[in-house]
């Protein structure tokens, strides 16, 4: 199993909004660019766990836990051209941008802030916390998932 990060602007999508989907589940669809792509179409399976996390709000921080539900397929709101994720170089034979189907797992009771993670010397390789990093999609390592889980 791998474990991963994805991100989201609470106004746009969050957590709350996947937990009320019907089955609780949503594509994971929008993501423009490559190596968040290429960590979905390539790295990500069925059954691998994510952190929710919250992005660009008064608060960013992990929100809660989420399961990649499907393998990688091509997202089709690249091939919509009345869609706000439109892109002209994608086509259904050739896709550019792929997607997962995500589901609810888990809501945290309070959302463990980016400063938060900051703190703990634990953390101090993890990706979300390295300079210039803003990925939507990442990887978690096994020992940097224990860890947080226990700070909820």
């Amino acid at each position: 199993m791998n474990y991963w990060l994805l991100k989201s602007e609470p106004d746009v999508f969050s957590i709350t909004d996947l937990k009320k989907r019907p089955g609780q589940t949503e594509p994971w669809d929008g993501i423009r660019n490559y190596q968040a792509r290429n960590f979905i179409r390539d790295d990500m399976r069925s059954g691998d766990l994510a952190f929710f996390y919250h992005s660009n709000c008064d608060v960013p921080g992990i929100a809660g836990i989420l399961k990649v539900a499907g393998a990688a397929r091509p997202d089709p709101t690249a091939f919509d051209q009345n869609h706000i994720h439109f892109d002209p170089k994608s086509k259904p034979d050739s896709p550019a941008w792929y997607l997962v189907e995500v589901k609810f797992v888990k809501q945290f009771k309070r959302i463990i802030s980016l400063n938060e993670l900051r703190q703990h010397k634990a953390l101090s390789n993890m990706r979300l916390l390295q300079k210039g990093n803003r990925l939507s999609v990442m990887p978690v390592t096994a020992s940097e998932w224990q860890y947080i889980l226990k700070l909820e």
